[in-house]
């Protein structure tokens, strides 16, 4: 039995559909923002790689599509073209934009809590399973008077060898 035309025509557009949506943020990139250089490329790529969209917000700025995106990427660019160092480009970036435009915050004061609340999450829920086992046991029954004869014995069949 053959399969109409239209059934292949719609396999065929939701695969073009989901080949572009993939591709979305490969071309988030535009070839006229890319530098000449392709050291000063790769930098400038792996700065943008770390850096947060702040309309997508969950998204580094290499992945967007986002004008104000577009408008970082070329400002890293020209700040490494312009010879600054990757901690330069990121602190010019801070300063502008604060903290929250780095996708990996940084450990330091103001993320002290950010950076200790999930280990503390983590000691104190081991430390409530452990109670928690412990408690569940019951407690060990003293040794009845013939167990306690038959320990001394032992003990002191081992004093003597």
């Amino acid at each position: 039995m053959r399969r109409p035309l239209h059934g292949i025509a719609l396999h065929v557009a939701a695969l073009a559909f989901a080949f572009a949506t993939a591709l979305g943020a490969a071309l988030a990139l535009e070839p006229g923002e890319m530098l000449k250089d392709s050291a000063l490329e790769a930098r400038a790529r792996a700065l943008t790689k770390t850096l947060r969209c702040m309309v997508c917000q969950n998204e580094s700025i290499d992945d967007s599509n986002a004008p104000l995106a577009r408008d970082l990427r070329v400002l890293v660019r020209e700040r490494v073209a312009a010879g600054d160092s990757d901690a330069q480009v990121r602190e010019f970036l801070v300063a502008r934009y604060g903290e929250f435009i780095l996708l990996e915050p940084r450990f330091g004061a103001r993320t002290l809590l950010l950076w200790g609340v999930p280990v503390l999450v983590i000691v104190l829920g081991g430390l409530g399973v452990a109670l928690a086992i412990r408690a569940k046991r019951p407690a060990p029954a003293p040794l009845s008077e013939e167990e306690q004869r038959r320990l001394a014995a032992i003990l002191n069949e081992n004093k003597k060898l």
